[in-house]
């Protein structure tokens, strides 16, 4: 019903890729001009106008009175993706009679997973993945399992927090490198082996003697050659 409703009304993201020669703005109409990602129970809707928004968000009500689905309003929020104060001044938006909560521009919010805030900061997925990473080392701080079982445990658990989100987040090079130490320490409490332990033993490759063990930089290179990858196969068909 939404991506339908988006065909007929001229209802999407709207992504600008720059300006024409008369200098007006520019839409991508070769790409794909979604309104919705959804997964499970879970979905965002985007229009490039408050009308466009408000119509969207009709539709979904009256799916859900259809349905029987219950929307949760307190957990649902707004997110306005401009700078334009003007623009975030607009008529609130509401569904079923509620008004939704808008966000502050510099306020991060959680949506399929990311949290990120109107002006495009993920520090506060940043934040998770590091926190997730640091449970998963002090996890098995003191473990019963062998240290390959212990690492592939930590692994799972921490790294696969930062590979899930890794690609759509700009890392800087201190970040990484601070992901990349609460990794080693991992490595090494799966091994019982003292933080002073000298970390080359685990971030060398078997080549040189080292156990090769997953970092970060090697993660985020993988997942953009994925990416790289795919969308050129895309091009080729």
């Amino acid at each position: 019903m939404l991506t339908v409703t988006g065909q007929n009304e001229d209802i999407s993201h709207g992504l600008q890729i720059g300006n024409d020669q008369k200098g007006d703005i520019q839409r991508d109409e070769n790409g794909y001009q979604f309104n919705n990602i959804g997964f499970i129970d879970d979905i965002s809707i985007f229009a490039d106008t408050p009308e466009g928004m408000q119509k969207l968000l009709n539709v979904v009500q009256e799916f859900t009175a259809w349905c029987g689905v219950q929307i949760n309003v307190k957990k649902t929020c707004l997110l306005v993706i401009n700078n334009d104060k003007k623009r975030r001044e607009q008529e609130p938006l509401t569904i079923n009679g509620e008004t939704l909560q808008a966000m502050n521009l510099d306020g991060a919010c959680r949506y399929l997973g990311y949290g990120g805030t109107g002006n495009g900061d993920m520090r506060a997925t940043k934040e998770v993945v590091r926190q997730k990473i640091i449970a998963a080392r002090d996890l098995i701080k003191c473990h019963p399992l062998t240290p390959e079982l212990a690492t592939k445990l930590s692994t799972s658990k921490g790294m696969g927090v930062f590979r899930f989100s890794a690609a759509l987040s700009e890392w800087f090079e201190s970040e990484l490198n601070d992901v990349k130490r609460l990794c080693v320490q991992a490595y090494k409490n799966a091994w019982h082996l003292p933080r002073s332990t000298a970390s080359a033993l685990f971030i060398f490759p078997k080549t040189h003697a080292g156990k090769e063990s997953t970092l970060p930089m090697a993660v985020l290179t993988q997942l953009h050659t994925r990416v790289v990858a795919a969308c050129r196969e895309m091009h080729a068909t």
